[in-house]
């Protein structure tokens, strides 16, 4: 029997029917650090405690800088690691608000809980924040065992607070919570649910057990990325998952793929077209070929130095079935 390997997957460019240009850059999203209160077993950024990657003050000043300078950027999407742990995160807060723009941070709810953290809730209602939280299934058992024991009780009461400040019934206070299926065990793999059929699930399941209210769910793919892959590579499955994932295409996704009009920025100043680029260290490239870094946006005064999307095998994860993105399906 020949194992497959990597050489029997298409690489995902020649699967495009047309090349993957960047469009007009509307949304920096910026990776502040690993650093993080959980160390869930899905992480594609392999955040932990242990972790002490985080942004410096010199890289802050320069995003400031940049949210500042363009106002072509409607958007800022902080994450991390707890992206509330790491340096910069409060800076570049209200930097964004200044300046007119939506802000999401992407919080795990338990690090509202940790010494030094608890006003959080408080913080992002005072800033009007839009929270998007993870919350990979509304029971308690699998909550758990992805994310460790007693995250699903601390993600509960981190709702509930929310709730309490108005997030989802404030049409200033946005709550958005994110599925994502168990990292698969065995070759039986699957895509996400259909997700306006799930978000009714856990609306109805957390609102009768916990009286919980939130605005949308987001169904999003584990991406064969850190931990994932990791894993998946440990129990022989990395490859196959790839073949699930390609035989699943849909080139009705790739229109409204995340990584055509956003910039990810990681906590050393490097410019990537997405968050999974950045975790595998898939830098962008300007028009003459040169790895971008924010002091090349700085320089030439602009956001649109990317020409054409680099892409992996990974990207079959963001175009299986109805696509997948920080934002949920992409259909």
């Amino acid at each position: 029997m020949i194992t497959p390997n990597i050489l029997s997957i298409t690489p995902f460019s020649k699967k495009l029917t047309k090349t993957l240009n960047k469009q007009k850059i509307t949304v920096l999203q910026i990776n502040l650090g690993k650093k993080c209160n959980l160390a869930c077993n899905h992480c594609h950024v392999e955040a932990g405690p242990k972790r002490t990657e985080e942004l410096s003050p010199e890289v802050c000043q320069q995003l400031i800088e940049i949210i500042n300078r363009f106002p072509q950027l409607e958007t800022v999407d902080l994450t991390g690691g707890a992206p509330e742990m790491n340096y910069g995160f409060r800076p570049l807060v209200e930097a964004a608000k200044a300046a007119g723009k939506d802000v999401i941070v992407r919080s795990n709810l338990t690090i509202y809980f940790e010494s030094g953290f608890e006003d959080l809730p408080e913080y992002f209602t005072t800033n009007k924040l839009h929270i998007i939280a993870s919350l990979p299934c509304y029971l308690e058992d699998n909550v758990n065992q992805q994310r460790g024991v007693g995250v699903y009780d601390k993600s509960i009461k981190a709702l509930q607070i929310l709730n309490q400040l108005g997030y989802g019934t404030n049409l200033n206070l946005q709550l958005d919570l994110v599925y994502n299926p168990p990292v698969p065990r065995h070759n039986k793999f699957s895509l996400t649910p259909n997700q306006a059929q799930l978000e009714q699930d856990y609306k109805t399941f957390l609102k009768q057990q916990f009286n919980i209210v939130f605005n949308n769910l987001f169904t999003i793919l584990n991406i064969p990325v850190g931990r994932t892959k990791n894993y998946l590579q440990t129990q022989h499955l990395y490859i196959p998952y790839l073949k699930f994932l390609e035989s699943n295409y849909n080139e009705q996704t790739v229109n409204n793929l995340m990584c055509r009009n956003e910039l990810s920025i990681d906590y050393n100043g490097n410019i990537y077209d997405c968050d999974f680029n950045q975790m595998e260290n898939l830098q962008a490239i300007d028009f003459q070929g040169e790895k971008l870094t924010i002091k090349h946006l700085l320089e030439a005064n602009s956001l649109d130095l990317i020409e054409q999307v680099k892409t992996a095998s990974y990207c079959y994860g963001c175009t299986a079935g109805s696509g997948s993105s920080c934002g949920g399906s992409l259909l």
